[in-house]
Order: structure tokens, then sequence, then C-alpha cells
């Protein structure tokens, strides 16, 4: 979430630690800044006019810093905690919405049952056969615990568990329930469930099978308290930090994940807007979020229900444990890094104060190289700059390892959980959807008549099916066919005459009402074509269940429920795909228009070899695109797809893309990057050194006169050659310096490949003899000195105009460092040759 610009900074630092140290450092860095400027302007301000302006430009700029880039980590680090808390609060409420969502398709089907509703009304009286009607749906159905036949009167006919006997009911739903045309849910204490401090009840008027009449009631006992403590245990806190709990509509705790710390049916502060703001519980302050759910399928959920996730906030912005950055190759994560403006924009905005100390002192030393007399009063200065620059960029770099490491260990953490909602949902879906099949399957009307041979059999199927398809609105057909495989009854979109052969044989072979058959995840010409899964279950004969007559398919609609799970799960983030997938890559749903369903995914050899229940997260290169990867491999639900002999394993893979991989830094330029201290030699001639697509390169410092960042840089469309890429305009310059310079990549010139203009781009002003030209490099380094001995000279390509002469050996040969000859750089620019002539030569 973006937070408003009155973010009460100050009021959250005293529990950022990490930030109130950068902020002493930023205004110690501010203090000596200001006194370098003000040594400068009383003892050379002759000598020091020049950079003057760029050091006043610095100190104005720490000392904003001090106040902005603080600001903006706090911001980021609030963003991160308040970010992950709304996840998970969103999260709670979803499951708990999509899982009850299911409770009132399954009231409205079973209440229409023809032997209960015999039963209830007297027609029958066999109460064992009854019972044990009941205990087969709850085999299957696993989320109750309890059902309960009632007659009008409250008296019970039949109940399930024989823990708690009832003889008669008084609770109010009895009277809310016959006077309802659809089921009521109810939450409170209940008489129906003794000892229970609150009962989760679906109810639903039951009908004389012939007159229609009000003759009982339905009532299906979710089994709550069993179901959060399932939630909360996948989704808790490992470090127990934060608080998860389930509100009702008065704020009041029905459900936490730790009782002990946040009991039952206190009342909490609730936060729905996420704004950052510290509330007050039994005296200690929080940070809370809290979701309310937008439905499903057309259910709100229980009335005002709320998902909430409170943090103590001292204990809110502790450091977690990560070492991603040592993991990660250092060119790669360099160019990770150059993407920073495109993901964490306080990331960013160091990056480009570091840039700009490092200019200031670079631009110092390239000044006095070389000078004598009255320029060298200005070395004590330039002494003290690359004192404080060293400082300065000491701190940047460790704010900027820091903040990167922050950032991107949050980015897995989030990718692992996402991942591990999404194949969560679809275990818990498609668990519905193998309980469906079977239960529908053993549907006595259905028995009876696919057994019989009424003519209009297949009229009063189809009513039964679209009655049932009406209440279970995930499917696109529903299909009822015989012994030899010809569907005789259907709802939906579905047009085919017969199953395959494959399908039948399989159903036919099914031995209990326990068991299932769904086909693989394939096109369906059940689906008009399109894959998906069909969840089967044998009808068997009236009376004989070892006589399969036929059976019933249940057509998943999976293109819009394996979306509607992809895209809930990740919300509103562009640049995230999110897939299911099976182990051998093969795609079961996407939100990436470039990979279609059954395409293939290549993902992190380790993720897809996790066993079940497993989350993962690593960064990568995917599709040429610097990107963070979350995976985690299905554990199924209940006894689905662990007990019941169909352990297929289901992958959700969450991809977050950065941006595209840095081209052409040679694995060479990674130790240059690294190297503590100067590279040269206390005497010598001064070298400015700069990279150029990773390479290190030098030209004497006397004939360079500053370094300005790249985008200052006006793209023309005329001047110098193929190279040529703009104007420098030069705003703090000496009297006889050009006003503005052509700037040339020297990247292309070297090696015909473009220069990335990115955010530590600079170009470079070099002078020779009366000529000034600008030249774009990827990043400054430093100036230092080398005696002839370290130069080894290069042969001359015959017929050729090579840029570089020599190649200076550096700290005892270990860097070597190639040396731009700049005379041979004028001649090229001053004649003008095309660059494919100096190719081929």
């Amino acid at each position: 979430m973006d937070l408003n610009p009155v973010f009460p900074v100050s009021r959250f630092l005293p529990y950022m630690p990490d930030i109130g140290k950068c902020e002493r450092s930023l205004h110690e860095l501010s203090l000596m800044w200001r006194m370098i400027e003000a040594s400068a302007k009383m003892n050379c301000p002759a000598e020091a006019r020049t950079i003057l302006p760029t050091v006043a430009a610095t100190r104005a700029g720490v000392s904003q810093l001090e106040e902005e880039l603080v600001a903006s980590l706090a911001r980021e680090k609030m963003n991160t905690v308040l970010a992950e808390m709304a996840t998970k609060s969103e999260y709670i409420i979803e499951i708990v919405v999509r899982n009850l969502y299911e409770r009132t398709a399954d009231v409205g089907f079973l209440a229409t049952d023809r032997e209960l509703c015999s039963f209830v009304a007297g027609l029958s009286n066999d109460a064992d056969a009854i019972r044990a009607r009941l205990r087969s749906y709850r085999s299957k159905y696993s989320v109750y615990d309890e059902i309960i036949l009632l007659a009008p009167d409250g008296k019970v006919l039949v109940q399930l568990d024989g823990t708690t006997p009832i003889t008669h009911s008084q609770d109010p739903l009895i009277a809310e329930t016959l006077a309802s045309d659809g089921y009521v849910e109810t939450f409170r204490a209940s008489d129906l469930r003794p000892g229970k401090r609150e009962a989760l009840i679906y109810s639903r008027r039951m009908s004389h099978p012939v007159t229609g009449a009000a003759v009982g009631i339905l009532c299906l006992c979710f089994h709550f308290e069993e179901e959060m403590a399932r939630i909360f245990q996948t989704y808790r806190d490992r470090s127990e930090r934060s608080a998860m709990l389930l509100l009702d509509a008065d704020c009041r705790v029905i459900a936490s994940a730790d009782p002990l710390w946040i009991p039952l049916g206190v009342k909490v502060p609730a936060n729905p807007q996420g704004s950052p703001t510290l509330m007050k519980y039994a005296g200690r302050d929080y940070l809370v979020r809290t979701a309310s759910s937008p439905g499903y399928q057309g259910y709100p959920g229980p009335s005002g229900w709320q998902g909430q996730v409170m943090i103590p906030v001292d204990v809110a912005f502790g450091s977690v444990d990560s070492d991603v950055l040592a993991s990660l190759a250092p060119d790669w994560a360099e160019g990770l890094l150059s993407h920073a403006g495109s993901f964490c924009p306080p990331l960013f905005e160091i990056i480009q104060a570091a840039d700009m100390i490092r200019r200031v002192v670079w631009n110092g030393q390239v000044m006095s190289a070389g000078q004598e007399g009255d320029m060298a009063r200005l070395q004590s200065v330039l002494e003290q700059i690359s004192e404080t620059g060293a400082r300065s960029n000491a701190l940047f770099s460790r704010s900027i390892g820091e903040l990167f490491e922050t950032v991107l260990a949050s980015g897995l953490r989030d990718a692992e959980f996402s991942s591990h909602l999404m194949v969560d949902l679809l275990d818990r879906n498609l668990y519905e959807r193998a309980n469906d099949c079977r239960w529908w399957a053993l549907s006595p009307e259905l028995r009876r008549l696919l057994a019989g041979t009424l003519p209009d059999r297949e009229a009063r199927m189809e009513e039964v099916l679209a009655y049932i398809h009406g209440l279970y609105t995930v499917y696109s057909s529903l299909i009822v066919y015989d012994r030899d495989g010809a569907i005789v009854a259907r709802s939906g979109s579905c047009t085919e005459t017969a199953i395959d052969a494959v399908t039948l044989e399989a159903v036919t072979a099914l031995r209990t009402e326990q068991d299932y058959y769904v086909t693989p995840f394939a096109p369906s010409p059940l689906y008009d074509g399109k894959p998906t899964y069909v969840y089967h279950a044998a009808i068997r004969a009236p009376g004989d269940d070892q006589a399969v007559i036929g059976g019933i398919g249940i057509v998943f609609d999976a293109a819009a429920e394996f979306d509607a799970m992809l895209r809930g799960a990740l919300g509103d983030q562009p640049k995230v795909h999110a897939y299911f997938m099976d182990r051998a890559g093969n795609i079961i749903a996407t939100t990436d228009a470039a990979r279609p369903v059954l395409g293939q995914l290549s993902i992190a050899p380790h993720l897809s070899a996790m066993e079940n229940g497993r989350s993962g997260s690593c960064l990568l290169t995917h599709d040429g695109h610097y990107a963070l990867m979350g995976c985690t491999v299905s554990n199924g639900y209940r006894e689905f797809k662990v007990s019941d002999g169909r352990p297929v394993d289901v992958l959700a893979v969450v991809v977050e893309s950065f941006g595209a991989v840095r081209a052409g830094t040679p694995e060479n330029a990674a130790p240059a990057r690294r190297l503590q201290g100067p590279l040269g030699r206390v005497q010598g001639t001064e070298f400015a050194t700069f990279f150029v697509a990773g390479a290190l390169f030098a030209m004497p410092a006397g004939d360079v006169q500053e370094a300005q960042p790249a985008s200052k840089l006006s793209s023309v469309s005329m001047g110098g050659g193929g190279a040529c890429i703009g104007v420098l305009t030069r705003e703090e310059r000496n009297d006889d310096d050009a006003a503005f310079v052509w700037a040339y990549d020297l990247g292309f010139l070297l090696t015909g490949q473009a220069t990335p203009i990115d955010s530590g781009a600079q170009i470079i002003v070099v002078r020779h003899n009366s000529r000034t030209v600008g030249l774009l490099v990827s990043e400054l380094h430093d100036v230092a000195k080398f005696n002839e001995e370290d130069l080894i000279a290069l042969p001359l390509a015959s017929g050729g105009c090579m840029l570089v002469s020599h190649v200076i050996s550096a700290n005892q040969g270990d860097v070597l460092i190639q040396r731009i000859d700049i005379a041979r750089l004028f001649d090229l620019l001053g004649n003008g040759r095309d660059m494919q002539a100096l190719y081929a030569a």
C-alpha cells in the first residue's frame, strides 16, 4: 500500500533502530560537508571556485536526505509490514467465506434428499437407516461435526453426535428457518450444540415429498473451531510476533490463533482503512490491519465478519535474519539493483545520492591532478572531500545493502505466502468437488430414475441436475450416463452424447461409495474442448450397492475458477504472474498471456523437487528478466489427496519480474568493483578510471575536465556519426570551457554495442588540444596513480586505429585496466570514420 504523505515518521522512528542509526549518520555527514564548504571558502576560495557549487549542492543534498531519505526508508518499512498484515488478514476472511459458501449449497441440496424428507414427514420410521445415511454424508463432507434432523416443534428426530445427546431444542433458528425459503446461517450459543461457546449452524426447511408442506428442519453444524485452528496453523506467523483473528461485526473476537494472548469474546480495535495508526489494546500499542470479504459466487459471508492481524509496534520492525544478497552473483545483484527505481523508490534515492557523492569526489580528484603551486592549497580540501566521500559511500553502501536485503527478503516471503494460499484454495476447492460427485451419485432419485424405464426419466433427472446446478455454480455441466456410457441427462453447456471408454471403465470399476475417479487435466469434449478436471462417481442400483448402473460426471469450470483463485491471491500487481502446474511443468492455469494453459513453465529445479506441503522461493533470470519466484507444492486438504488414493501433485508458482537483464557485463568486472582501497601507487601519473559495460578503463586525468550524470544529456538528430548520442550542456564551467559538448557512446566506439543510459551512467568531459567532447560510460570508479612499469603496450592492429593502447597492471597484477589512447580517440572522432570501417580494420 502507499502511505499518505502525512505519515508520522517521528512517531515510528523509535521502533526502527536501524533507520534511527542511519538518520544520525546522515546528520553527521551533513555537518562535515558544511565544514568542508566553509574551509574551502576561507582557505582557497579562488582555487576551489569550480568545485564549491558542487560541494554546496552535495551539502544541501545530504541535508535534504537527512529528512527525506529517512522518511522514505521509514515508509518503506511501514509499507512492508502493513502489506504483509493486509495479505494475511485478507486471506483469513477469504478462506472462511469460500468454505462457508459451500456449506450454503450443501444444506440446500441435502434438505431436499427424498429419504431424509420421507423420514421427517413420517413416511418411514427407520431412524438407524437415516443415521447411517447421514454418517455416509459426513464421511464425505468431513467439515461437519454434527448433523441434526428436527421436527417443527423442536423435537430432535435424529442426530449424529452421540457425545452430546439432545432431545428437544428451543432455539429461535427453528421458527426463522420454517419461515424462510432459503438457508439460515446462525452463529451464537445454541442448545443444539451444548457445551460449545458458539456454534455455526446452517439450517434449511424440509418439505413433505408429496404435499410440499413444511415437515422439519435440517441442521448442518460446521466444525468451526477445528477449521479455524487449521487455517491459523497453516498461515501463522512463525516468529510469533503477530496475532491472527476472526472478528464479528462488533469487532468481537470469535476465533484467535492464540487465545492466551487475545482471548475469545474480547473487543479489539479495528483498522479497515489500513492507515498507519497505532491502536491500543490492553495497554499496548499495536499496528492493525482489518479486511472484509468481497464475497464469493454471490455469497457475502456471515454479516460483518472480518479477518484481522495485530502486531505490537515494539516488535513490528525487528530485523529478520536473511542472506539473500550473499547467495547472488555480484554482477547479477548489481544488474537487479539498476532497476531499483521500478520496485523500490527509496532504494533508488539512496543509489542516486551515492552516485552524486562519488561524482563530487571523482571530479575533485580530477581537477587537482598534476597541479602544483597555488592549486596545491586545494589539496587539503580535496583530502577532506575524499575522506568524507568515503564515509558517505560507506554509509550509503551499507544502507543500500540493508534495504536491498529487506526488500528482496520481503518479496520472497510474500511470493511464498501467495503461492501457499493459491494451492490451499485449489486443494480446498477440489476437495468439495470430490465430495459432490460421490454424494450426488447416492441420490435416491437419480438411482431410481436411471435404473427405471419411465418415459420422462430424462426430464426428471435433468430437473434434479438443474436444481443442484443452481446451488453449486462452480460447474459448467453436470451429466448422468448409463452403464454403456451414453449420456441420458445433463445440465449446463455440454452437448456430448457419451463419455469416453477410459473413463467408463474407471467408473464401473469403483468399488465403494467412497471411491471416485477424476480425469487427468486435459482438453475435454465435455468442456467445449478446453482443459479441465471432470469428477466421476458410480451410480449404483437401488438396493444393490455392488451393481453399477452408470455414473455421474461433474465438469469443473476450470478456466473461470482457477483464474479467480490466482488473481484473487495476487491482487493488483501488474508485474506479477501466477501459475498452477504439475511437476512436469505443464501449465494448469495462468495469468500470463505469453504462457497458455497446457504450455510449459520452467522453474528452479530445487522448487519443483520439493516435498508435498513445502514452500520455497528464489531469485533467478526468467524470460530475460531479473525475477523472484515463489512456489508451494500441494499437500491436500483433510482426506483429499491425503488418504483417498489420488495424490496428484499441483504446484502454485508466483513470478515477479523487476526488469530486463543488463547485457554485456563480463564476469571479471565484479572483482574490480569489490576492491577495497586505492588501485594505484603513491607516486606516478594520475589516471581517471571508470567502467564501460562492466570492464574497467582508464585515461590520463589531465585530459579529463569533469563528469556529469548522463541524465543531463539532450538527444539530438544530428552530429558526429554513428556513436554520437546527443549534447551535454555544461552549467558550471570556466570561462574558456565550451558551453556545450557533443557526447559519444564510448562503449559503442569500443565494442559496437550501445551503453545503457541508466541511473549510474555518467558523461565524462574530455579535452584534447582545443577540442572538448563528452564520453558516455557505465559508472565512475576512482582516480589513481601508476608508473611506466605498470603499463603494458598493446600492438596496433594492422591498418586499424585501436582505442586501447596499453593495459595497466594494478594491485600487483590482480586487476587489469585498459588505457584509452586520447589522441587515437580524438583522431577517430575528428575524422568521422564509420564504425564498420574501424572494426573491419
